[in-house]
């Protein structure tokens, strides 16, 4: 909602301004200079990232459009869901958790905690380690250290397509000016015809230049940030399930566990001490 909203914002400011100056809308409609400049770029976008990029941009760009995943509901579910995990495997001993990593989908306990559940990478993420732990192969600070390189890579993974979409806004002011010379050429060969026409032309050579700065600074590169702050998002919640997972192998009791994830979790996302406490309450009955 805010990206649309502040899409409106800016064309509705930059044209509603034009038109109030004076301007005509009809003059800045020149279809051949936003071929010229859309064009290149996303040839430009596709030379210069690998197809899983182009890939990863084509699909994230609708996704940011709707509402992140990654809320204060999800994370709460997610605290309640270790605290359940670690209450378990201290009642029963790692042996009593471990049909349950290897088969989630028909696991009671994962099925009580849908939306982890479904998020495949989470998921996995989860299982990769408890299995480490209940082979009791690594001690904490090798795992943690193994936890850092996955994490890392999956950072740099998710924010790999806010950086592909800024380098094409980076761009774009570059090829609003070669719509502005190419314009400038058509003027040059109008020389000696009539007044009109040379003003036409050397207002659509000028429009180039304006559309290239206007997608690169109001349109481009917003959305690579919108799409990098997404990244962020997911990055931080791996974050979280690391957390929790480091202070239990610590020795920490469950509760303690949870809290120190809770810690993790962004100001604006996380559950209150009172709010997590009495979901932990509801779940034990």
């Amino acid at each position: 909602m805010g990206i649309v909203a502040g899409t409106l914002i800016v064309f509705a400011s930059v044209l509603g301004g034009f038109v109030a100056h004076g301007g005509q809308l009809l003059a800045i409609w020149q279809p051949y200079e936003i071929v010229i400049i859309c064009g290149a770029a996303l040839g430009a976008f596709v030379i210069a990232n690998p197809g899983s990029t182009v890939t990863k941009v084509g699909r994230a760009i609708p996704a940011i459009f709707k509402a992140g995943p990654y809320g204060k509901d999800r994370y709460l579910e997610l605290l309640r869901f270790m605290h359940a995990l670690f209450a378990k495997a201290r009642k029963e001993g790692l042996i009593g958790i471990e049909s349950d990593i290897d088969d989630p989908e028909n696991s009671e306990l994962f099925r009580a905690y849908p939306g982890l559940l479904e998020d495949a990478h989470s998921l996995t993420f989860v299982q990769d380690y408890m299995r480490l732990i209940i082979g009791g192969e690594m001690d904490a600070f090798q795992l943690e250290n193994l936890m850092d390189v996955e994490l890392e890579t999956h950072h740099h993974d998710v924010a790999e397509p806010g950086h592909a979409l800024n380098r094409v806004a980076d761009a774009l002011p570059g090829f609003g000016i070669v719509a502005a010379v190419l314009g400038i050429v058509n003027t040059m060969q109008a020389l000696g015809g009539p007044v009109e026409e040379i003003g036409q032309l050397v207002a659509a050579a000028l429009v180039g230049s304006f559309l290239g700065i206007l997608l690169a600074y109001g349109m481009v590169g917003p959305l690579a940030t919108a799409l990098s702050q997404r990244g962020e998002e997911e990055a931080q919640y791996f974050t979280t399930i690391k957390t929790c997972l480091m202070a239990s192998l610590r020795g920490y009791a469950p509760k303690v566990a949870v809290e120190f994830g809770r810690k993790s979790i962004p100001t604006k996302l996380r559950p209150g001490f009172d709010d997590l406490e009495a979901e932990l309450k509801a779940e034990r009955g």
